[in-house]
């Protein structure tokens, strides 16, 4: 992770940023010298309601839920507070609610393969950076790339390995947001909601039912309001190639079984 974060939609999960709320807050916040945030935190618990975080790991379907609770920032029982990928479980104060979203980890490593090949058009674009660059010269697929990983060539295997640690999405592991598995388990707690890419219109279900959310909130359909790749590209991967990232992602999957095993877990851990 390279920098920390700053929550993306802070102003859409308050109240209105005119009108006598926010300025009672900000005199509060003031007089109690105090950031306005806590003034707010307060106002909530008196309220009965939780503040809960959406911590964004790339290439899990959060960019669609993100583009639903933007509308639907405060509910009865919480308040939703929207991050973007440098958010951790370090930045979410304790006693706060979190809520994230898992992929498998190789099929992660193929959407983001092609999400920075394509510089993240049609919804974004951030140019490559130089080592970007210099891996999509030498792999056009992420089978191209995998298979390299156990080249008999040691140049193509130390590209390979290279550029795995270059391209954004595919360098990151589930570790960069969670720390390590006694930091995680410390904040069970907060853990309010785990659900996967794979089951994303399911597991939205369940948390708009959580979280009170009504049933006007539906997930976008279109591709470019998901951010999801065209369905044409070569997603194959030869045996060896999964073989390869199925090790290369080892750590992964086991934060994903970690959080399909602990007890008393949210249904959508148990069932992805």
């Amino acid at each position: 992770m390279e920098a920390k974060s700053v929550p993306e939609h802070d102003s859409a999960a308050q109240p209105p940023a005119t009108g006598i709320w926010p300025r009672c807050r900000r005199f509060v916040a003031a007089w109690l010298r105090v950031p306005a945030s806590r003034v707010l935190r307060t106002y909530d618990r008196l309220h009965g309601r939780r503040t809960v975080h959406l911590i964004h790991i790339g290439k899990t379907g959060g960019t669609a839920l993100k583009h639903v609770l933007k509308h639907q920032s405060v509910t009865p029982r919480y308040r939703i507070v929207l991050h973007n990928h440098a958010c951790t479980l370090r930045d979410v104060p304790v006693g706060d609610g979190v809520m994230f979203f898992l992929r498998d980890p190789v099929s992660r490593f193929v959407s983001g393969f092609y999400s920075r090949m394509r510089q993240g058009r049609p919804r974004y674009f951030y140019p490559w950076s130089e080592a970007e660059a210099v891996a999509f010269a030498r792999f056009q697929t992420p089978n191209q790339l995998a298979l390299a990983l156990s080249s008999a060539d040691a140049t193509l295997r130390e590209a390979a390995v290279a550029a795995m640690g270059a391209i954004q999405h595919v360098r990151s592991s589930y570790w960069d947001w969670f720390e390590n598995e006694s930091y995680f388990l410390s904040r069970r707690d907060d853990i309010l909601f785990v659900g996967f890419q794979e089951s994303l219109t399911a597991d939205f279900d369940k948390l708009k039912s959580l979280l009170g959310l009504p049933d006007s909130a539906v997930l976008p359909g279109e591709e470019a309001a998901m951010h999801r790749n065209p369905e044409e590209l070569d997603r194959r991967l030869d045996p060896q190639a999964l073989a390869n990232l199925s090790h290369w992602y080892r750590h992964d999957y086991a934060f994903v079984d970690l959080c399909r095993s602990l007890e008393d877990q949210p249904k959508s851990c148990r069932n992805p």
